[in-house]
């Protein structure tokens, strides 16, 4: 039975290992090209290492003007949203965790009707034009506020806590938003800091709003602006003389690369303060005891 257990533990990790490898080669290989020369890159000589190390292709990012205003409207968007998004689904999740509630469960049926059908594009830009948002801050953050998935793991967690705890606030003359804020939320640490950084992580990628609500480009976020300078580089390859052929192709991909790790490694940076919180309150949040 123990050499069993040890044999899948070596398979095991060798899977894992594996498996750790395939995710994480691709990523890196952005980053060895990002840093590479042009000659390097242009004669494909960059596999796992950078070579002829250079931070050119960052620099042509960076030397744009737009990407401060880019990431100061990505950043604002962020926390902005996340904490629209935190209040709103957790507030309206506890309100559906109370089995006291009237219509509780045709509520529910609708919230979850949303996740097989959705009103589309079109509806959705009609809506946000007649609340007149158009081509402001709260067409990024307000549209995709409440999402049904966070709704659930909220509720779900929230259907989990003792009903004694809300029974001893009652008899302490709480009522259902002091019950919310003086004792769920503090209980919640760990479900909100998971379904916070889902919500930080969407909103910070979050391209597909950019393009069909906002037409002012100092409300541009950091992906839109981006787009450009990926756009721009690619025109200027295409038009540049280059001696090699294919090389304007694999210089483009190169500021791609720049550009995908400029928009990715800052949003990465929030995994290692969160990760304690994260498996256990997405744990919590998702099965039922």
């Amino acid at each position: 039975m123990r050499n069993k257990t040890g044999l899948f533990d070596i398979v095991n990790i060798i899977l894992m290992l594996g498996l750790i490898a395939v995710t994480l080669y691709p990523f890196w290989y952005m980053i060895s090209v990002s840093l590479s020369g042009e000659l390097s890159v242009m004669q494909g000589k960059v596999n796992f290492w950078p070579v002829d190390f250079t931070l050119g292709w960052y620099k042509t990012v960076f030397n744009d003007p737009r990407i401060g205003i880019g990431y100061r409207n990505t950043i604002m968007y962020a926390a902005v949203g996340t904490a629209i998004a935190l209040m709103a689904t957790s507030m309206g999740a506890f309100a559906l965790s109370q089995k006291r509630m009237i219509f509780r469960k045709g509520i529910m049926l609708a919230i979850v009707f949303t996740i097989l059908f959705g009103g589309g594009m079109i509806p959705s830009f009609l809506v946000v034009k007649e609340l007149g948002i158009l081509n402001t801050m709260w067409a990024m953050v307000l549209p995709g506020a409440v999402g049904t998935f966070n709704l659930l793991v909220f509720r779900t967690f929230f259907e989990g806590l003792p009903e004694e705890l809300y029974d001893s606030g009652r008899i302490d003359g709480l009522n259902d938003i002091g019950l919310f804020f003086r004792i769920v939320m503090p209980l919640s640490k760990a479900v909100y800091a998971a379904i916070g950084l889902f919500s930080a992580v969407g909103i910070w990628n979050n391209f597909y709003s950019a393009i069909i609500y906002l037409r002012n480009p100092d409300l541009f976020p950091l992906t839109m602006i981006l787009r450009d300078l990926i756009i721009k580089g690619t025109l200027d390859a295409e038009m540049a003389v280059q001696s090699t052929v294919g090389g304007d192709l694999v210089t483009t991909d190169a500021l791609k690369f720049a550009t995908i790790m400029a928009t990715t490694l800052p949003i990465l940076f929030l995994y290692p303060f969160l990760q304690k919180y994260f498996v256990k309150g997405v744990m919590l949040g998702s099965v039922k005891g």
